[in-house]
């Protein structure tokens, strides 16, 4: 199994509170990308005035206009920011339970193993596993996954937009993306042999060197 899809099964319990979590990443990017369409608005004000999309909508005048979109601008940064500070706090509480039951039922693991396993295995690789790693997946969970969060939504929001206004410019700047995503699973994949690889040569130095 995957190691990705163990985690994932073992924090099932922590489920309700990953989507809570994602559901305010989501919020916090709309609201990231809604200051660059509202750029988009000003111009279209200053250029067509009365003629503009907001004055399609009702707002006719202006400067009505303008005062509409200084509200909605401070509107979409307060809930930008209330957002991003609610995802915070969700993500990292999730990050710190789950590193701590982890470690704890790592611990527990540990301390019923036979003396046998501790003669044929290294100290400070077990201590690297009770430390490091979990700190590496408690990282994962307090700024990855939420990374992870936004590039997705925030791409198909922008390629939303980006087909609405124009589709055959949109379809033109998609046309690289197969290539970029398989040049960086290629890549990532020759790294973790290569990384592998050095791992594998660290422990025979080690074993030589005893």
């Amino acid at each position: 199994m995957h190691p990705l899809k163990r985690l994932f099964t073992h924090a099932r319990q922590y489920k309700r509170d990953a989507w809570v979590a994602s559901f305010y990443s989501l919020l916090n990017k709309i609201f990231d990308v809604l200051p660059e369409i509202l750029i988009g608005v000003a111009v279209d004000v200053v250029v067509n005035q009365k003629d503009s999309f907001l004055a399609g909508l009702g707002v006719v005048e202006p400067r009505d206009q303008l005062i509409l979109l200084a509200i909605l601008t401070v509107i979409i940064w307060v809930g930008e920011s209330l957002f991003q500070y609610l995802y915070d706090v969700r993500w990292r509480n999730l990050a710190q339970n789950l590193q701590h039951e982890l470690r704890m039922q790592a611990y527990q693991h540990v301390q019923k193993l036979e003396l046998a396993y501790f003669e044929r295995n290294r100290s400070g690789n077990l201590l690297a596993i009770l430390n490091e790693d979990i700190n590496q997946m408690e990282r994962f969970f307090n700024g990855g996954f939420n990374s992870l969060v936004q590039v997705f939504f925030g791409t198909l929001m922008v390629g939303g937009v980006f087909f609405f206004l124009t589709k055959e410019l949109a379809f033109l700047a998609l046309i690289p993306v197969p290539f970029i995503l398989y040049g960086a699973f290629w890549f990532q994949s020759r790294l973790a042999a290569l990384h592998i690889g050095e791992g594998v040569f660290w422990r025979i130095g080690c074993k030589i060197k005893q």
